[in-house]
């Protein structure tokens, strides 16, 4: 078997030139610009691509609970679950920038109990995530917790 090596240090960034933009400014000033954007806090999270094994860079909006990550994949209330929703649950370690902290770290998607308890906290930071929520209905929107392996 033939082991391959993930190039965290060279990911992918958005396509979308805002998105794209973001990360940019975010990664250039160790997340003092960026870290928080419209008034939340936004993180960048790093997977591996499920069908290449080349890494991708996507701010989401985060919440903290007890040294842990949440975000949803929301995708803006699209029908089909985002890329990296889907690369994360292939290749559950992925890599974070917290402001200017990076972090080796593993995600998976909430259980029942736990999205019951974190949806609110994460629809109080952004009340939007109710309408995508209703965008992207009959598809659920994965509640996702990270934990840092550092």
């Amino acid at each position: 078997m033939q082991t391959v090596t993930i190039d965290w240090d060279h990911p992918a960034d958005p396509k979308p030139v805002r998105e794209r933009e973001h990360v940019r400014d975010y990664v250039t000033t160790g997340g003092l610009d960026g870290h928080l954007w419209h008034g939340v806090p936004t993180l960048l999270l790093t997977t591996v691509d499920r069908a290449t094994g080349r890494t991708a860079r996507t701010p989401l909006i985060y919440a903290e609970d007890a040294g842990r990550h949440l975000v949803v994949a929301a995708g803006w209330g699209a029908a089909e679950h985002p890329a990296w929703y889907r690369n994360l649950t292939a290749h559950p370690e992925v890599r974070l920038q917290v402001g200017p902290a990076v972090l080796r770290a593993t995600a998976r998607t909430a259980c029942p109990v736990e999205r019951d308890v974190y949806w609110p906290a994460m629809t109080a930071l952004w009340p939007l995530f109710d309408d995508y929520r209703a965008a992207a209905a009959p598809r659920e929107l994965p509640l996702v917790i990270i934990e840092s392996l550092s």
